[in-house]
């Protein structure tokens, strides 16, 4: 299991044999990448963490007043506005978008869950599929004060 015995043993808790958390690049950070292969509408895991009352580095937002810190599984999913995975935050359950291959980093839509993101950062779409600055759909996007916004056009995700 990815997390620790604290949390229970369900068996559709994220294995340690079925995923790893890589380093991407400087921009990014750490991703979970998965080892194995989903087809689409197949779940990847049950979720687990801590429910605080206060958005944190590694949370997910699952209520209006709610997030799931999580510093073993989701917190290391990646952000892209064409994500690989969806969250069920009533059942904490992730369910892949599309079929996902060993070796493809676990992606989420930030913007499609979050109130507010813990930080914003610049979108590096492609320019015609540009979304700007990813923010949460509460929030006012904030492009000149990201910290994203130091890295140049071309640091690839």
């Amino acid at each position: 299991m990815i997390y620790p015995p604290e949390y229970g043993n369900d068996p559709m808790f994220p294995k340690a044999e079925d995923f790893k958390i890589e380093y991407k690049n400087h921009v990014v950070g750490h991703g979970m990448v998965t080892l194995k292969s989903f087809k689409k509408g197949q779940t990847i895991a049950k979720l687990a963490g801590d429910v605080v009352g206060a958005i944190r580095p590694h949370s997910f937002q699952i209520s209006s007043k709610k997030h799931l810190n999580d510093k073993y599984f989701i917190g290391y999913f990646i952000h892209s506005c064409d994500p690989n995975t969806a969250i069920d935050t009533k059942h904490l359950i992730a369910t892949a978008l599309k079929k996902i291959e060993p070796g493809d980093y676990i992606t989420i839509d930030y913007s499609a869950t979050e109130d507010y993101l813990f930080r914003q950062f610049k979108c590096k779409k492609k320019k015609k599929k540009r979304r700007g600055v990813i923010a949460g759909k509460k929030e006012t996007k904030r492009s000149g004060l990201s910290l994203m916004s130091y890295y140049d056009e071309e640091d690839d995700f």
